[in-house]
């Protein structure tokens, strides 16, 4: 028998910016994607979604030469095979889990790098495959293969867990420090979306960094500060200022909130505040932030939260809040009374 057991992932700094080549700051918490398989007699792929309450097949002898959109075990299959992995043995799989589905926790990403550990686990391939090629795998799994818009920070997470500060340009992580109070999850019960959210605010990122280097071909978005924001400002059109000025300001976040959690007792007030800097810039730029929720984040604050946040691409889905001891419990509560469809304490796991 094969079991595979793979995490779920908040961002906490640096949304909507790993298409562009900009650090994130993101983390493994303890709600899980399952997956037991066990070898059957045929060359197939039974697949149970318990959850869903439906079955998928698939023979090993398709030669993937046709994938429907966002068919991620196939897409999974063709990448691997590419990579010279060969699929004999058949099983019959059970998959289920815990992670809310379509709310920004990632359940998708989590679920194809599952299925990767689960075919290389369950072929006679002796190569060992280590976590950082997983994440690349999973990323062209799900987003290169199918032309998405979405960055890698999903899929490294997830692979490699814990609390990482990801170098998105050149795909290198560093484990930071894993104390962030108590987290406090709420559901919106609003469900997100994810490609439209995205594909507009990467265009339109993408667009303003294009019109800065239009007139300057020197700059480098890596070494942007504050003050380029309002120096390059009026070469922006537009349409696009609101993207350029968060691409500066979360950038600029992230980088603070990375020496904060370099510390082995980061200050917390101070993160939550980064936090709610972020928050700002993803409702007031990107406008990825419902009224309903933001209202729910609201109350969460005046109830004791240090900071919280929308998780994910956007337009609806889960909020993190970061609490304490003493305000944890009031926290949910807020969150509830205010709306949310649910609202737990999770927390940060290394795998």
């Amino acid at each position: 028998m094969v079991q595979v057991k793979v995490p779920a992932r908040i961002c906490f700094f640096g949304d909507h910016q790993d298409y562009l080549g900009l650090p994130v700051i993101a983390g493994t918490i303890n709600r899980f994607i399952y997956l037991k398989a066990k070898p059957n007699s045929q060359k197939i792929f039974h697949i149970k979604l318990m959850d869903l309450k439906s079955t998928i097949s698939i023979s090993l002898d398709d030669d993937m030469g046709t994938i429907e959109k966002n068919d991620y075990y196939r897409s999974s299959m063709a990448i691997l095979k590419e990579e010279g992995f060969d699929f004999v043995q058949g099983y019959d799989i059970e998959i289920s889990g815990n992670i809310p589905v379509n709310a920004g926790l990632s359940s998708s990403s989590a679920l194809v790098v599952a299925w990767i550990r689960f075919l290389i686990q369950g072929q006679e391939d002796e190569r060992e495959i280590d976590d950082v090629q997983i994440g690349k795998w999973a990323y062209k799994t799900e987003v290169q293969f199918f032309g998405q818009p979405g960055g890698l920070m999903d899929h490294y997470t997830i692979a490699q867990g814990g609390l990482r500060y990801i170098d998105t340009k050149r795909g290198t992580t560093e484990l930071l420090t894993s104390d962030l109070g108590k987290l406090i999850v709420a559901e919106s019960g609003i469900s997100k979306k994810t490609l439209s959210v995205l594909k507009n605010a990467r265009t339109y990122a993408e667009n303003a960094i294009n019109a800065v280097k239009n007139t300057n071909p020197k700059f480098d978005i890596e070494k942007a500060t504050l003050g380029d924001y309002q120096k390059y400002k009026t070469i922006v059109p537009n349409q696009f200022r609101e993207h350029w000025f968060a691409t500066i300001h979360n950038y600029d976040i992230t980088l603070r909130a990375k020496r904060i959690l370099q510390n082995t007792t980061p200050d917390l007030k101070n993160l939550g505040e980064l936090m709610n800097d972020h928050q700002e810039i993803l409702q007031n730029q990107i406008q990825n932030t419902p009224l309903e929720m933001i209202e729910m984040m609201d109350a969460a604050k005046k109830s004791g939260a240090f900071g919280a946040k929308i998780i994910g691409s956007g337009g609806g889905g889960c909020m993190v809040a970061i609490a304490d001891d003493s305000s944890k419990n009031n926290v949910k509560k807020a969150f509830l009374n205010a709306g949310a469809v649910a609202a737990y304490e999770v927390k940060l796991i290394n795998i």
